[in-house]
């Protein structure tokens, strides 16, 4: 197999796991993890020395390099931009995480210059391949819900101040609850329910600073400056209507993660920032709610993998294997600039107080809709 070679920007939080599934998991994959860089250098040199990778002194280094095909952008979303432009100038397909860009208009720019130069643009969240959503999936296309109509979805959480060590972006432009979060729940369920038209959002902020009290900036104080709890009515192309909350002003709550309400009955979805989530459904006038066995293709790593609750990195596996056979990848940028605009007229209704529409997504090819 000709495998793509990899060079990763950004040895943050998130740069383990691609790595250690990269190398492991999917180590027979079409991708070649190689080397790594950081505006932290430091960083880049103990996570180069711990996985064995060449450490590139800046971006402009790795960039310059023939023998790298493409680029896992792990830097912060309000440096998306900037690095996977510089990217796609170099010749490099690019691989982002989540969000493709802080802003829709970047957005746009980044999805026309990858057409203009022939270059593929993936995207996390890849949850959605993962068996929790493509069993949900199985079920609504089996019927066992029936047509469905309504749903709801909750992310509510009192902040990553808490855990994570450098959570200062998380309140700036391009973070909040919907820029951070939202991505898993809104790429979920546009696999289960298709594409988004029209959203109407409401959005806060409970306070205008935070507190960190993670172990590494204890006792610094944030400025909030993007809402910090957002509701919203989205409102699918197949007529199904959902409500959608986004909070990190919450300390507890018992709502679901996603349901899906049906014609002949429901379906409950644990959280779609997971690969194994488990699935429930209830029919009819059924007592009760079932567990429904996850749903994986025949593959000899499915007992591995449905072991295993992380498998980040499959999507940039399979654009990877999808440029290689010359066919759509799943994990797109089509879909990422979708949830993009998706979360931008979110916020921008909030302030308008009017519901907008929103402009349909390029037609997701077959792939996207069988699982992986």
């Amino acid at each position: 197999m000709n495998k793509l070679r990899a060079g990763i920007i950004g040895a943050g939080n998130i740069c383990g796991i691609y790595i250690r599934n990269l190398c492991g998991m999917f180590a027979d994959s079409a991708v070649d993890v190689r080397m790594i860089t950081s505006t932290t250098p430091a960083k880049a040199r103990t996570v180069a020395e711990e996985y064995g990778l060449e450490c590139a002194e800046n971006t402009q280094a790795l960039l310059a390099r023939d023998d790298i095909d493409l680029i896992l952008n792990l830097t912060p979303p309000a440096a998306h931009y900037e690095t996977g432009k510089a990217a796609l100038m170099a010749g490099k397909h690019i691989y982002n995480e989540k969000p493709l860009c802080a802003d829709l208009e970047q957005g746009k720019e980044i999805a026309a210059l990858a057409k203009e130069r022939n270059l593929r643009i993936g995207c996390a969240p890849d949850t959605f391949l993962g068996a929790g959503v493509q069993t949900a999936r199985k079920l609504i296309d089996d019927g066992w819900i029936g047509k469905p109509i309504a749903g709801c979805a909750f992310l509510m959480n009192h902040g990553p101040e808490h855990w994570h060590p450098s959570p200062e972006f998380y309140y700036a432009a391009g973070g909040g609850p919907l820029f951070d979060m939202g991505p898993y729940y809104l790429t979920a369920l546009i696999e289960l329910l298709g594409p988004i038209t029209a959203v109407t959002g409401s959005a806060s902020a409970a306070s205008p600073e935070r507190v960190i009290t993670s172990a590494a900036k204890y006792g610094k104080h944030i400025p909030v400056t993007t809402p910090t709890h957002i509701s919203a009515l989205l409102d699918f192309a197949s007529g199904a209507a959902l409500t959608f909350v986004m909070s990190f002003d919450v300390w507890a709550h018992s709502l679901p993660h996603i349901e899906i309400y049906g014609t002949e009955g429901s379906l409950q979805l644990g959280d779609p920032n997971w690969f194994t989530s488990p699935v429930l459904v209830r029919r009819l006038r059924d007592g009760q709610w079932h567990e429904a066995p996850l749903f994986a293709p025949a593959d000899p790593r499915c007992s591995e993998r449905l072991a295993n609750n992380n498998w980040r990195g499959i999507g940039l596996t399979d654009m990877a294997s999808a440029i290689a056979e010359g066919r759509p990848h799943r994990a797109s940028g089509s879909r990422a600039l979708h949830v993009l605009e998706i979360m931008t007229r979110i916020l921008e209704s909030a302030l308008s107080g009017n519901r907008l529409t929103i402009t349909p997504p390029e037609p997701q090819p077959p792939e996207n809709r069988n699982g992986q």
